[in-house]
């Protein structure tokens, strides 16, 4: 009877830790101004209203597209 090896982890890299979760407090800058005013103005939204959300929403949006051109640009 022959005995086929079990099948396990393949080699190579292993993935890193998950993604730590938002807390909102403050403790989760990045690094990079715009981003972690991006991050701030989340959490400020979500005391407000839904329909004033949106803007926030949308501001935020287009703060993050412009933070990446930039550095796409670097």
């Amino acid at each position: 009877m022959s005995v086929s090896p079990r099948p396990g982890p393949r080699p190579g890299p292993r993935p890193g830790p998950p993604p730590q979760s938002w807390s909102g407090d403050g403790a989760d800058a990045v690094g990079h101004p715009a981003v972690d005013a991006v991050v701030q103005a989340m959490a400020n939204a979500a005391n407000l209203a839904p329909a004033d959300q949106i803007a926030q929403y949308e501001a935020a949006y287009q703060t993050l597209r412009e933070t990446l051109a930039t550095i796409d640009q670097a």
